[in-house]
């Protein structure tokens, strides 16, 4: 596991699933302008971000936050046994409690959850199945959840269903947190410990946010999905299909590269596979990510 160090702070790497696969495609797709001879093009992505055939490496995984006073975990990826549209996420079956464990953290010892926003791979483990319910896997936690990344998800859940794909993540995901009375609801720049803090990042979706970690003079940022992959800083422009909103999801993303761009500031991808984190450069009218 990866483990790096801000101020007083450690931050652990938990991967759920790893690998590699062809991007570009229709638009809705993942990254519809990320071909392989356009990644390819890019030639700082290979090998530690893409392979020689230019497939994209992607990385689902937790972060482990361990502050002076709190543990939290941030984006809880898929889960186990959840019945999900493709092959790569439904019913789930790894061994993400087991490594849990291996780094120190009981389930018991988990102060508190984020999830930058609510998508299927970044709530899948605030629930666990036993005895064929869906129950908090983190008992003792509070789960922050922001206003208004919650409202929206659950008025589309509502408009579409509990049989729905997006349904069927709010019952088994989400709504099961809110009933045990473990969701705590707070804005987009809320601070929820002395060392972290919220940073507003809208666009993947309206409510979505990264997270700043500042500690004793070091700082690091946790990207969320306002870029899935590091190809997104050589081309800001690359929007994912999975964007609520493209435009503004391009705005974000220059936003942000502009802000860390040439500054310690340490950058670690939600998605970012291999070495994950690192420090964004400019690089002519673009940017690199240096590791």
């Amino acid at each position: 596991m990866l483990v790096w160090k801000v101020g007083d702070v450690s931050i652990t790497k938990l991967v759920e699933i790893e690998t590699a696969m062809p991007a570009g495609g229709p638009p809705g797709s993942m990254l519809p302008d990320a071909h392989p001879e356009a990644v390819r093009a890019i030639d700082w992505l290979v090998p530690q971000f893409a392979t020689a055939e230019g497939h994209l490496r992607i990385s689902v995984h937790a972060l482990l936050v361990q502050t002076p006073t709190m543990r939290l975990v941030v984006d809880t990826c898929i889960g186990n046994d959840k019945p999900r549209n493709g092959t790569l996420f439904d019913r789930l079956q790894t061994r993400f409690l087991q490594d849990l464990d291996a780094a120190g953290w009981m389930r018991d010892s988990v102060q508190g959850v984020l999830c930058t926003h609510l998508h299927v791979d970044h709530v899948g483990w605030n629930t666990m199945l036993i005895d064929g319910r869906w129950v908090p896997t983190f008992p003792k936690a509070r789960y922050y959840f922001g206003r208004r990344e919650f409202d929206e998800t659950e008025r589309e859940a509502r408009d579409r269903s509990v049989r729905s794909h997006d349904g069927a993540i709010f019952a088994d995901s989400i709504q099961p947190i809110v009933e045990a009375g473990l969701a705590t609801f707070v804005a987009m720049d809320a601070q929820l410990a002395p060392e972290i803090r919220l940073l507003p990042t809208p666009g993947h979706t309206p409510g979505h946010v990264s997270v700043v970690i500042e500690s004793q003079g070091a700082r690091a940022v946790i990207t969320g999905d306002l870029m899935h992959h590091p190809c997104q800083m050589a081309r800001p422009d690359w929007s994912s299909g999975f964007d609520s909103d493209q435009d503004e999801s391009r705005g974000t993303r220059q936003s942000f590269l502009r802000q860390f761009a040439d500054t310690p500031t340490l950058v670690i991808g939600t998605h970012f596979a291999g070495p994950t984190a690192g420090r964004i450069i400019r690089e002519g009218d673009a940017y690199r990510f240096v590791c």
